[in-house]
């Protein structure tokens, strides 16, 4: 097996009005997820069972995280918590780094 740098933007590609993802990892203790979404998309509010780590790599989101507002961009990270629920929307198109730790 070859190890390699790899520039994590160049690995997902936007979509016309929609949101893409892709797993980079998945194990027991978490997972990493690639995602790109297209200006205008959004998820609505929800919760996690476990912690994350959000990273803006490309545009910037705007979340609500328990009901407070926060602009997170490129270059950026947000630690969400387990069980508060939170909310994404892209005023621009953003890519993000999402990982999500179990244990």
């Amino acid at each position: 097996m070859t190890h390699k740098p790899t520039k994590t933007t160049e690995m997902i590609n936007y979509q016309t009005d929609g949101i893409v993802s892709t797993t980079i990892l998945k194990q027991d203790s978490g997972s990493v997820t690639l995602f790109a979404f297209d200006a205008g998309q959004s998820l609505s509010e929800h919760t996690a069972p476990f912690d994350a780590l959000l990273q803006v790599l490309d545009g910037r989101a705007d979340i609500t995280l328990g009901g407070e507002p926060v602009t997170v961009s490129a270059g950026e990270m947000l630690v969400m918590p387990a069980n508060v629920p939170h909310a994404l929307a892209a005023p621009v198109p953003f890519k993000m780094l999402l990982t999500m730790l179990k244990s």
